[in-house]
């Protein structure tokens, strides 16, 4: 045997069918398009836009202030990112919230301490989130239809209930935590917001959870194949959306101190464009807790900018929607592009 044959043979004995590349380095290229990369970008150019053209909107005091406008809000976003991401989605958030400030103040006009208020809150919140996870799961409704449904139910019992009044005189602690600061600067509401999206943040992208969280996303059938309750998965998600709108309700509400029938209106429209400016992909299987807090401080940004130059609010809702439509439909642009080439 030659040494020709020689190497042939032991070519043909240490090949494999499949070739194991390295981890490939760092490339520029790659970490420019990421959509999270480009949600800083886009934070960047509006603080900064803002900072220059009006002289007010770098103040200290003036930014922690900012944080106002979107702290309930990103409360709400983060439960509903891992739900999207499980292809599913809750329109009736802003009805939970306002049904669970009516609940508020129930509790406090029948004589209960302030210590019970937020508990009853979450309470009324987990329960509008159980009544919505059972017609998704038990009943195999779709889940946009079942909660364009409950928002009206859970407004309407809002409504029912306060009629042409309103709830006023909430105790102290409700204002403390609505309205106060810790070390006399920093807003209480934003600190709980990035507690709790530290917490997001960990479940979804740390632990067990969050891999059948994304794995149900991606394929339904799947994961049932692969031992996943997903009925179970979907209901918590349910109920922990309702328990955050439940939160969301309870310092709202201390921060205006009242409750009224149109508290929280058209919310739902802004807490999903959070979402799905945050790179979370409406199709289910896709995004991130980090994508969705840059969401929030763009929007809160630019949402804050508007309101410093008197612009009437009609015009922050119609960038919102244009916003939101924009992020649904640049991704399907993308990918069509690509395959078009």
């Amino acid at each position: 045997m030659n040494s020709t044959t020689i190497d042939r043979t032991m070519q043909a004995t240490h090949s494999s069918r499949y070739t194991i590349h390295d981890r490939p380095g760092f490339r520029i290229k790659a970490l420019l398009g990421k959509w999270e990369t480009l949600l800083a970008l886009l934070f960047v150019v509006a603080f900064l836009a803002n900072g220059i053209l009006l002289p007010t909107f770098l103040d200290p005091y003036n930014l922690a202030d900012g944080t106002f406008n979107f702290s309930e809000k990103a409360l709400i976003a983060l439960p509903m990112a891992l739900l999207i991401i499980c292809r599913e989605i809750d329109i009736s958030v802003s009805g939970i919230l306002a049904l669970s400030s009516v609940a508020i103040g129930v509790a406090h006009t029948s004589g209960l301490p302030p210590e019970v208020l937020l508990p009853v809150a979450l309470a009324a919140g987990t329960a509008c989130g159980l009544l919505n996870g059972v017609l998704v799961t038990r009943f195999a409704l779709p889940s946009i239809v079942v909660t364009i449904g409950t928002v009206s139910l859970f407004r309407g019992l809002a409504s029912v209930v306060l009629g042409d009044k309103a709830f006023t005189g909430y105790p102290q602690l409700m204002a403390d935590w609505g309205q106060g600061y810790f070390f006399g600067f920093i807003p209480r509401e934003f600190v709980v917001l990035l507690v709790f999206a530290a917490l997001f943040a960990v479940v979804l992208h740390c632990t067990r959870w969050g891999r059948r969280i994304y794995a149900i996303g991606n394929n339904p059938v799947a994961a049932r194949f692969a031992g996943i309750e997903v009925n179970r998965y979907r209901l918590v998600l349910f109920m922990l959306t309702g328990a955050m709108a439940g939160l969301a309700a309870y310092l709202l509400t201390g921060r205006i101190g009242s409750t009224r029938p149109n508290i929280a209106m058209g919310w739902e429209l802004e807490v999903i464009t959070m979402v799905i400016l945050g790179g979370v992909s409406i199709a289910g299987g896709a995004g991130t807790i980090g994508g969705v807090m840059l969401a929030v401080l763009t929007l809160g940004t630019v949402t804050y900018g508007l309101s410093l130059a008197n612009i009437p609010g009609i015009y922050m809702t119609i960038v919102i929607g244009l916003l939101l439509l924009v992020t649904i439909a640049l991704p399907r642009l993308l990918r069509g592009r690509k395959v078009a080439k």
